[in-house]
C-alpha cells in the first residue's frame, strides 16, 4: 500500500536558501509574525513539509490569512509579505497584468 503512504521530505530549503525542518519552523504559538517567519511557512508549505491544513491549524491562521502570504511570496517573494508595503506591490502587480 506505498500508494496510501504520505511521503514528505525531511527538509526543504528555505526563503534564506538555509534547510528547514519541522524543528527550525516557527513555534506553533506564534503571535508576532515577521517576514522571514511567514517566508518559511510558506517555503514548508511549497516543499511539501506540512499541508495547508497542518500550517492553519498549527498556527491558527485562516485559509484566507495563508493563501494573502502565498499570493505574496508569488508576486513580490520576501519584501511582499511586509505589512507597510501590501498596498504597494498590490498595485505595482496589477499595473503589470494590465500590460
Amino acid at each position: 500500500m506505498i500508494e496510501n503512504q504520505k511521503i514528505r521530505p525531511a527538509q526543504v530549503v528555505g526563503p534564506l536558501g538555509e534547510p528547514l525542518t519541522l524543528a527550525s519552523l516557527p513555534a506553533p504559538g506564534t503571535t508576532r509574525w515577521v517576514v522571514r517567519r511567514k517566508a518559511e511557512v510558506v517555503a514548508a508549505v511549497n516543499g511539501g513539509l506540512l499541508t495547508v491544513d497542518e500550517a492553519c491549524e498549527r498556527y491558527s491562521l485562516t485559509l484566507e490569512e495563508f493563501a494573502g502570504w502565498q499570493r505574496a511570496v508569488d508576486r513580490a517573494g520576501m519584501p511582499g509579505l511586509r505589512v507597510t508595503r501590501i498596498q504597494h506591490y498590490k498595485s505595482l502587480y496589477e499595473r503589470h497584468q494590465r500590460y
